[in-house]
C-alpha cells in the first residue's frame, strides 16, 4: 500500500506538477501582455497589401500608446489614458466654439458660413474615442500649458488651416497681437502677450528646397526642381525658435518634378525628358519627410523640444477629380464601417509613419528631439461633409470646389482638441521644458 502511494506521489511530482507550473506561467505571461501597446505602424505593416480598416481599437499610433500612464507631481496621481485617435463621430447638439463673427482671422476659402453654406449639421459632431471621452477644448488651459513657449506650424495651407482654427479657439480666452515680420499671410505670427506665447506659420508645401523652373507656368502642372537632400530654408532657418513644431504635408507632391541630390539630377516625376530615371511621386514625398526629420534632429537648439507629425489629410472628391467635375456634397460623416483608408492615401500615410518611426527612434537614441504623432487621419477620413466644397467663394464666382481644406468652424477644430489632449499627456515634463 505504501509503495502504491509513493508511486502515485512520484508520478504527480514528475508529470502533473510540471504541467500545472507551465500553465501558471503561461497565464501570467498572457495577462502581462498588452496588445494595445503595439504601434499602428506595426499593425499596418502586416496588412499593407490591402485596405486598412480604421475601426480596430487595438491599433495605436507611435508616440501615443493605447494605455499609457502619466504622472503629475502636482497631484501625485498616475492617470491612465486611452488612445484618443481611434473612435467615431457622435452627434453633438451644442454649437461650435466660434463662428465667422468671432474676433479671429478665417481664410475666406474656408469661411463656409460667410458664403452661405445651407446646412449646419457638419458643426454638430464630436470625435469620441472608443475607450474614453475627448475633453472639450479649454482655451485658458491651453494658454497656461504653453506659457512662455512658441508653437510653429510647418507645412502647406492645411497647416495654416489648423493654425487659424487654433487662433479662433483661443479667442474665447485671449486675442493675440499680429507680430508678423511680413505682410504675406502665409508667414503670419501671433503673440499672446499675457502668456508670452507665440504662434508662427512657416509655409513650406514641399518641406524641402524647391525651385519653379517656369514661374509663369501653370501652378499645378509646370515643372519644378526639388532638392531632396536640402530642407527648405524658409522653415529650417526659423524653427529653432520653437518649443513645439507641428510638421505636415502631402497635397503638393503630385505635380511634375525634377529630382536632385547633391545638386545632381537623379530622376523625375511626370517629366518627358529622355535618359532620366522616372519615379513616382511617393519617392519625392518620402525623401522630403526624411530630410525634414534629419534636419530637425540635427538642430542642437531643439534638444528636448517637441516635434509632432500631423499626418496626411484625406480629400473627399466624388463624381470626378478636383479639376473635372469632382465635388463633396455629403452632409454627414461616414461611420467607421463605411470608410477605409486605402489606395494612394494609405500609401502616403504609410510613408509618413515609416519615416516618423525612424526619426522617433533616432531622437530617443540621441536624447534630442522628442517626436509625437498627432494622428488626425482616421477621424478625418470619415468627414466628407467637412470641406468647403462650393462655399469658399460667392456663387457667381466660377471657382473649383474645395474638398481638401476644412470649413471653419468644423472638423478641423478637432485637430486642436487632440493637440491639447496630447500636450496634457506630456504632463509636468512638457511644462518644465
Amino acid at each position: 500500500m505504501k509503495g502504491g502511494v509513493a508511486e502515485l506521489f512520484d508520478s504527480f511530482r514528475k508529470i502533473v506538477l510540471p504541467i500545472a507550473t507551465l500553465l501558471l506561467l503561461l497565464k501570467i505571461s498572457y495577462s502581462s501582455f498588452d496588445s494595445t501597446t503595439d504601434s499602428l505602424l506595426q499593425n499596418l505593416e502586416s496588412s499593407q497589401n490591402g485596405s486598412l480598416p480604421l475601426d480596430q481599437p487595438e491599433q495605436v499610433s507611435p508616440g501615443i500608446t493605447g494605455t499609457s500612464t502619466n504622472y503629475s507631481a502636482k497631484t501625485g496621481i498616475r492617470q491612465q489614458t486611452c488612445n484618443i485617435f481611434v473612435g467615431k463621430w457622435v452627434p453633438y447638439s451644442k454649437g461650435p466654439y466660434y463662428t465667422n463673427e468671432t474676433n479671429c482671422v478665417i481664410d475666406d476659402r474656408q469661411n463656409c458660413m460667410k458664403y452661405g453654406r445651407p446646412d449646419s449639421d457638419f458643426i454638430h459632431w464630436r470625435w469620441k474615442p472608443n475607450d474614453c471621452e475627448l475633453p472639450l477644448f479649454d482655451a485658458t488651459q491651453f494658454l497656461q500649458l504653453v506659457r512662455g513657449k512658441t508653437l510653429a506650424f510647418v507645412g502647406d495651407s492645411l497647416a495654416r488651416n489648423q493654425m487659424q482654427s487654433l487662433v479662433c479657439l483661443l479667442a474665447n480666452a485671449s486675442i493675440p497681437v499680429d507680430v508678423s515680420e511680413t505682410t504675406d499671410t502665409r508667414y503670419r505670427r501671433w503673440l499672446y502677450k499675457d502668456y508670452n506665447f507665440t504662434i508662427m506659420a512657416l509655409w513650406s508645401p514641399q518641406l524641402i528646397k524647391s525651385y519653379d523652373s517656369d514661374p509663369t507656368g501653370d501652378p499645378y502642372y509646370s515643372l519644378m526642381n526639388l532638392y531632396l537632400d536640402k530642407a527648405d530654408d524658409v522653415w529650417a532657418s526659423q524653427v529653432d525658435k520653437a518649443d513645439i513644431v507641428i510638421i505636415s504635408g502631402g497635397q503638393w507632391f503630385f505635380r511634375p518634378f525634377m529630382y536632385y541630390e547633391n545638386d545632381q539630377l537623379i530622376g523625375c516625376h511626370k517629366c518627358n525628358q529622355k535618359n532620366v530615371t522616372k519615379h513616382t511621386h511617393y519617392y519625392g514625398y518620402r525623401m522630403a519627410f526624411r530630410t525634414a526629420f534629419k534636419t530637425l534632429l540635427s538642430m542642437k537648439k531643439l534638444k528636448g523640444r517637441l516635434v509632432m507629425l500631423r499626418p496626411f489629410s484625406p480629400a473627399h472628391f466624388e463624381n470626378g477629380d478636383w479639376n473635372n467635375g469632382g465635388n463633396c456634397n455629403r452632409t454627414r460623416p461616414f461611420n467607421n464601417q463605411e470608410m477605409k483608408l486605402d489606395g494612394y492615401e494609405l500609401k502616403m500615410y504609410m510613408i509618413q509613419l515609416e519615416e516618423f518611426k525612424v526619426a522617433e527612434k533616432e531622437g530617443r537614441k540621441r536624447g534630442s528631439v522628442k517626436f509625437k504623432f498627432l494622428d488626425t487621419t482616421e477621424a478625418m477620413v470619415m468627414r466628407p461633409d467637412g470641406h468647403p466644397n462650393h462655399y469658399g467663394h460667392w456663387p457667381h464666382e466660377k471657382k473649383l470646389p474645395d474638398c481638401v481644406h476644412w470649413c471653419m468652424p468644423g472638423p478641423v477644430d478637432t485637430w486642436n482638441e487632440l493637440l491639447l489632449a496630447t500636450l496634457k499627456m506630456e504632463g509636468d515634463e512638457f511644462i518644465q521644458r
